[in-house]
């Protein structure tokens, strides 16, 4: 999901500034969400523990350069469905600043871009599961069918803003369009694998009933 230096450039980035400023205001609220509910310790907590995912995901799970960008296991649902929406934004911009600044530096003037393509589906994602999953419905209690919604929301948001982006810069040449169609196939069979693995991660959380009180989890994982 990393847009590569000199994708886009230029005044155009200017557009870059702008919707991840509108991905930060979105991170900010859920934020206080997250506060109103459990306190700022939980939040400081969960973001930790998300942030420190969020460097796993990126710098020691195998990722592969594709097309116009590069393939990862991101696990924005896993990261939603275990810590909530608030935390799980957090720590996925952390995660992607932390390894700019000290493992990718050529990736930091994209790093707008970036946070957009990795949160504004977040949230279109905890929207989604506001439709799906029935109120009475504790996330440990998900089934196939509704992970792998979530997955699909997450996972075609991430794709369709790299693809913007790649448009946005470099027009509809005939190697651009090839490019960003090989990126789009290639992350799409994510979809495949994050839905076991976020049950794998419910189930076990199910088994776990010590967590089942702690703030450092998303209410709804238990409730």
């Amino acid at each position: 999901m990393h847009i590569e230096p000199g994708v886009v450039d230029g005044a155009k980035m200017v557009l870059s500034y702008g919707t991840a400023l509108a991905a930060a205001g979105l991170t900010l609220k859920a934020a206080v969400d997250v506060i109103k509910q459990v306190g700022i310790s939980s939040l400081l907590g969960r973001s930790l523990i998300t942030s420190l995912l969020v460097f796993i995901f990126f710098e020691v799970l195998p990722h592969q350069a594709v097309g116009v960008s590069e393939v990862h296991f991101i696990l924005g649902s896993t990261l939603f469905l275990m810590f909530g929406a608030g935390a799980a934004a957090i720590g996925l911009a952390s995660g992607l600043l932390i390894q700019g600044l000290f493992f990718a530096p050529f990736d930091l003037p994209q790093y707008g871009m970036n946070l957009t393509s990795l949160l504004l589906p977040l949230f279109a994602m905890s929207m989604v599961a506001k439709r799906i999953i029935p109120k009475g419905t504790a996330y440990v209690d998900l089934q196939y069918k509704q992970t792998l919604q979530l997955s699909l929301i997450y996972q075609g948001g991430i794709v369709a803003w790299v693809a913007f982006w790649a448009f946005y810069g470099q027009g509809f040449g005939a190697e651009n369009l090839s490019s960003v169609a090989s990126f789009g196939l290639a992350y799409m069979s994510v979809v495949l694998l994050e839905p076991l693995l976020d049950l794998a991660v419910l189930a076990g959380a199910k088994s776990v009933q010590g967590w089942k009180d702690s703030a450092l989890f998303e209410t709804r994982l238990y409730h």
